[in-house]
């Protein structure tokens, strides 16, 4: 069944999501949540669909009286229940007071090594099927079995880093080691196992080739745009570096050896090398990349933000009513924040890289909540004190060696220049080996 609409775009999340009900009838409501709802979604591990169902006094008329029913009596007659702790297969209902919103969380079933189908471009094993080579879940895993047109989706947001592309191409080799074995296996007339059998059928090499040339595109780009960290950086320097050491001497040997033409063209290799390592030299790193869920934690963050303002100032008496459901609001988003960086490691990511771009922003937050403060704070002369300097947070990753200082490029000279060259060098010596 083809499915349009809402239901469409619920059933095409691949991530948690919010989709908001204003506007929508009752009726529309409950027919799109049985389309969506009835399958498991072709995912192997559950998201959060977030449904606004009301507002306050001043969007309350945007809202259906009955939106609410509407999703949670058809969950429930469609097998769901509802929890608190979440999980797939559940939904909970939530007020939240500070934006002053009801809505109404779906943890979607899915179907673990989701079956798919054609339509949505997922096709992945049968559960029912014999267990996968590769643990469910893992990056190795997902590459193998989903479609071109779902890789392609999912890799930047999934290996924005120019080591995690490099992660996944080595990842891709392995599969595709996997793949021949068993075609050798019969071509000698061995019989494969069932799980060997499933994963043959579902796997093919010339998809396995077509995701890593992909992948190997956006590794030039990369480079080619400058966007290295400074650990990509080093390591790069350190390969044109030893490679040109390597031609160097195989020039020297066959001038040695009277090979004029060899070692003509050995200079013409040495000069493209010569160029690369220059455009790398020229590159100033950039930042660990911002965590894939950074936008949805910002907004759960300023809803915290007063709730733990809230906390410190009701200590040591009894609490309202109100001021209990905003305690217990606080415990809720903050187990939501933890669940959102968790989600936001990408495929082939580093502890150190992951921890990095975890104190990024959580840093970031907490300068954002002291300058908050003190714009709120008394002017100097009414109860204040005097300011302090703004402190200015450097950010690098761990590296197994510190790249000496480079000065930085004159204004005249584009950070993403040499492209053509660093190009047309890529048969000779890529990035992505």
């Amino acid at each position: 069944m083809t499915l349009s609409g809402l239901a469409a775009s619920i059933r095409g999340a691949v991530d948690s999501e919010t989709f908001d009900l204003a506007g929508k009838s009752a009726s529309t409501i409950q027919q799109a949540v049985l389309d969506t709802f009835k399958d498991p979604f072709p995912l192997e591990e559950s998201i959060r669909i977030t449904f606004v169902t009301g507002a306050g006094k001043l969007a309350r008329q945007k809202y259906d009286d009955g939106a609410q029913k509407a999703i949670t009596n058809n969950l429930r007659e469609l097998g769901y229940e509802e929890d608190h702790g979440g999980g797939a297969g559940t939904f909970k209902l939530q007020h939240d007071t500070g934006k002053n919103l009801k809505t109404v969380v779906v943890y979607p079933n899915v179907v673990g090594k989701a079956t798919g189908s054609e339509e949505d471009g997922t096709h992945l094993l049968d559960p029912d099927e014999s267990s996968s080579l590769f643990p469910e879940g893992t990056a190795e895993h997902k590459i193998a079995f989903t479609s071109l047109n779902v890789f392609e989706r999912v890799i930047t947001s999934m290996c924005p880093s120019w080591l995690q592309k490099k992660g996944c191409v080595t990842a891709i080799d392995s599969i595709k080691a996997i793949v021949k074995s068993l075609d050798d296996k019969l071509m000698y007339g061995q019989p494969l196992e069932e799980s060997e059998q499933a994963f043959y059928d579902e796997v093919s090499m010339s998809s396995l080739e077509d995701k890593q040339s992909l992948v190997r595109e956006l590794m030039h780009k990369q480079v080619d745009d400058g966007r290295l960290l400074s650990t990509e950086k080093q390591q790069l320097l350190d390969h044109v570096s030893e490679r040109l050491n390597k031609l160097e001497a195989e020039k020297a040997e066959a001038e040695s050896q009277g090979k004029a033409k060899k070692a003509q063209n050995m200079a013409g290799i040495i000069e493209k090398a010569t160029a690369r390592k220059e455009k790398l030299e020229s590159i100033v790193p950039t930042a660990p990349h911002q965590l894939k869920k950074q936008a949805e934690i910002n907004k759960l963050r300023a809803e915290l933000a007063p709730l733990l303002k809230l906390e410190a100032s009701t200590k040591g008496r009894l609490l309202s009513v109100k001021e209990s459901q905003s305690i217990a609001r606080k415990e809720e988003i903050e187990e939501e924040i933890r669940d959102l960086e968790e989600a936001s490691r990408g495929w082939f990511e580093s502890d150190e890289l992951f921890q990095a771009r975890l104190s990024k922003s959580r840093i970031s937050a907490r300068d954002s909540t002291t300058t908050n403060k003190k714009k709120s704070a008394p002017p100097k002369g009414k109860g204040g004190g005097g300011t302090t300097p703004a402190r200015t947070t450097v950010w690098s990753t761990p590296a197994s060696r510190k790249a000496p200082a480079k000065p930085k490029a004159k204004s005249g000279r584009s950070q993403g220049g040499g492209g053509g060259v660093f190009a047309a060098m890529m048969m000779e010596d890529s990035d992505s080996d």
